[in-house]
């Protein structure tokens, strides 16, 4: 094992955790915007509403899976590749927050896909919540890049 990054092979290995959690927080960039599409055009009474919300589904359920299995990836990746103490960092908390948040968000969510149109409120600031807590996450994790 080679933590200083000179065994091109551990070096890129180290770098598939942040590229997997770029494209997972890109589609969960893309989920919030439809989410915010739905929101307007449920108060504009404007139509198209059913085709958006089948569309945010779409994409949103992959982007929690890839949240998800990516921040399972996290901790391994700095234990087995760079010889680091899981959880160590700020990084690491404000990942885990995030998780928790995106999780949240995607119980909710299926809440309101069974119809339970009490948990909308709770599903949009879970969704500006998750969102920000990602962005966090993202911005905290640029110091530790291989």
């Amino acid at each position: 094992m080679d933590p200083t990054g000179y065994d091109e092979t551990f070096r890129w290995l180290a770098w598939i955790h942040p590229a997997w959690m770029v494209l997972a927080l890109g589609l969960a960039w893309l989920a919030l915007r439809s989410g915010l599409g739905i929101r307007r055009m449920r108060s504009q009474r404007a139509k198209g509403l059913v085709a958006l919300r089948a569309s945010h589904l779409r994409i949103a359920k992959p982007a929690v899976a890839l949240i998800a299995i990516g921040s399972v990836g996290g901790p391994i990746s700095s234990w087995w590749l760079r010889e680091w103490t899981p959880f160590a960092t700020f990084h690491a908390w404000a990942g885990i927050a995030a998780l928790a948040a995106f999780v949240a968000l995607a119980v909710i969510g299926r809440r309101l896909e069974e119809g339970r149109a009490a948990a909308r409120p709770v599903h949009a600031r879970l969704a500006l919540l998750a969102a920000l807590l990602g962005g966090l996450a993202a911005a905290s994790g640029f110091v530790l890049l291989p």
